[in-house]
């Protein structure tokens, strides 16, 4: 939907693919005696490999890696190579990085939020969503990280249950983002999402958290 083909490579199949990234990962915990393994040194935008980035004008996408067969095992060296990347990451000014993680609060665990500034989770029409969040907004507290919402796919009946829900726990919504038809037409087809005035709503939402 943002309009950027996925790069040849994930950053696991850079660094040789999960067996190699495996026999790495516990190689360097048996010597170190620790689970803080490094497999990046500090490095900007501008200068990660066109292998695993592919960029179309200003905006690039990565992926981490992913599960591709069954009984494939866990994705921990996944979530390692998440966890260094970000560390030695370095965003210049003007520049952000969006981590979108998959639902749920296991990348807490793996200490994806230590290299992020905030997190922020979406919360559809639903309460599992808003118990997600409460969770999600107790881990961030711990992790010394800003934290804050955004309603989506809401209309004029679900967003002020929702806003009531949720200023009662005391978590921030940063923006709303009202069901949209077009959108879930557009993502349905599978197409090119187009920021045009008919969802401008989103790119007004996307510009205020950038900044």
């Amino acid at each position: 939907m943002l309009g950027i083909e996925p790069a040849s490579k994930t950053l696991m199949d850079y660094l040789g693919g999960k067996p190699l990234v495996m026999d790495k990962l516990m190689s360097m915990i048996r010597e170190k005696n620790s689970e803080q393994v490094e497999f990046f040194t500090d490095s900007d935008l501008d200068s990660l490999s066109s292998e695993f980035v592919h960029w179309n004008g200003s905006g690039g996408l990565m992926q981490i890696g992913k599960i591709e067969h069954t009984m494939e095992g866990c994705a921990c060296p996944m979530g390692a190579i998440a966890h260094d990347f970000l560390k030695h990451l370095m965003v210049g000014e003007g520049e952000w990085v969006l981590i979108d993680t998959e639902a749920g609060v296991e990348h807490f665990g793996r200490g994806i939020v230590e290299g992020a500034d905030a997190v922020l989770v979406v919360v559809d029409p639903s309460n599992d969503a808003v118990l997600l969040a409460e969770k999600a907004a107790k881990l961030t507290e711990e992790a010394g990280k800003d934290f804050g919402v955004v309603l989506n796919k809401v209309d004029e009946k679900t967003q002020p249950v929702l806003e009531e829900m949720l200023e009662a726990k005391d978590l921030e919504i940063k923006g709303v983002l009202t069901y949209s038809p077009d959108l879930a037409q557009t993502n349905l087809r599978g197409e090119p999402l187009e920021l045009t005035s008919a969802n401008d709503e989103l790119d007004k939402l996307i510009t205020r958290i950038a900044s």
